[in-house]
C-alpha cells in the first residue's frame, strides 16, 4: 500500500522589503552628517586634529574637487567611498554587479557619483567656513533649512533664539513681511536663479558668510541632499520650491534671556564685514 502526499503549491517567495532602503538617508546626506557632526564636536572642544581638519576644509571652499591636488585625501572622501561600498554590499548581497552593467548604465552611475561628490564637497566646505572661529555655538543644527535660516537673517535676527516678546510699535509693522527690496532677499533670489553649479556655489558661499556673522546655523546634511538633487534638471524645481516654502514658513523659537542676547549682539558684525571674509 502506498501513500500519497497531497500536492501543495510552493509558498511564494517573500519579496525583499524596501523599508530599510526608504528609511535610510541618502549617500550625500549621510556622509555630510557624519563628517560635520564629528568635526564640529572636536572643533568646539578645540581638539587639535579637528581644528586642523576644519582649516583644511575651509581652504577648499570654492575650489573644484579633485582639480585641486590639496583636496586629495580629504577624510570625507574616504567616508564617501566606504559608504558606497557598504550600500553596494547591502543591495547586492556582496556580489559585484558592475561587470554585468552596460556602458550606458556605468556612465549614469559615474554621473551620479560625481553629483554626490560635488554636493558633499560643497556642503562640508561651506560648513567649515560657517563654523570658522566660532566655539560657543554649532553652525550645523538639524532642521535649519536654507530658507529658514535666510528668512531669520532677512528679519534682522541673530542666533536661534528670539528676544522676549514686546508689544509692537504699531500693528502694521508687526504684520509686514520681508521687504521686496531687502538685500538679503535679493541674494536669496539670486541663489534660486543660479544657472549652473559653480554660480550656485559662489552665491551660497556669500550667504554663508552673512549667516556666520549673525550666528544663524544651517542643516548641512539637508543642504548636501538638496545640492545633490539640484544637479538633476528634473529635480531642480523641487529644491527651489523647498527653499521658497521654508522661507515663508512660520517657526517657533524659544525666547532668549538678556545675557544670551547681549552676547550674541556683541559678536555680530556688519554684513559688509562678513563679506570681506570671502577672500580668506
Amino acid at each position: 500500500m502506498t501513500t500519497t502526499t497531497p500536492h501543495t503549491e510552493p509558498a511564494p517567495a517573500t519579496p525583499k522589503q524596501d523599508s530599510d532602503d526608504t528609511r535610510r538617508l541618502s549617500v550625500p546626506r549621510s556622509v555630510a552628517l557624519s563628517t560635520v557632526s564629528r568635526l564640529q564636536s572636536g572643533y568646539r572642544r578645540d581638539d587639535a586634529a579637528a581644528v586642523a581638519a576644519v582649516a583644511r576644509l575651509r581652504r577648499e571652499a570654492g575650489r573644484d574637487l579633485y582639480t585641486s591636488p590639496s583636496s586629495w585625501g580629504l577624510e570625507y572622501l574616504e567616508e564617501l567611498a566606504r559608504l558606497r561600498e557598504q550600500r553596494r554590499q547591502e543591495d547586492h548581497d556582496g556580489s559585484d554587479p558592475s561587470r554585468y552593467l552596460s556602458h550606458k548604465i556605468k556612465h549614469q552611475q559615474e554621473q551620479r557619483e560625481e553629483r554626490e561628490e560635488r554636493a558633499v564637497h560643497l556642503a562640508v566646505t561651506l560648513w567649515a567656513l560657517h563654523q570658522q572661529s566660532i566655539r560657543d555655538h554649532p553652525m550645523h543644527v538639524p532642521d535649519w533649512s536654507l530658507g529658514r535660516a535666510v528668512r531669520r537673517l532677512a528679519d534682522g535676527k541673530t542666533g536661534v533664539q528670539d528676544e522676549p516678546a514686546r508689544p509692537p510699535a504699531n500693528s502694521q509693522a508687526a504684520d509686514r513681511g520681508v521687504d521686496a527690496n531687502s538685500p538679503i532677499r535679493t541674494r536669496f533670489v539670486r541663489i534660486g536663479t543660479s544657472v549652473d553649479f559653480d554660480m550656485l556655489s559662489r552665491r551660497l558661499r556669500e550667504m554663508v558668510l552673512l549667516l556666520r556673522n549673525a550666528r544663524i546655523p544651517l542643516d548641512y546634511g539637508l543642504l548636501a541632499e538638496q545640492l545633490y538633487h539640484w544637479q538633476d534638471e528634473t529635480s531642480q524645481g523641487g529644491v527651489r520650491r523647498s527653499w521658497g516654502r521654508d522661507f515663508h514658513r512660520l517657526y517657533q523659537t524659544s525666547p532668549a534671556n538678556d545675557e544670551e542676547e547681549t552676547a550674541s549682539a556683541s559678536t555680530a558684525r556688519t554684513p559688509d564685514a562678513a563679506l570681506d571674509d570671502a577672500g580668506e
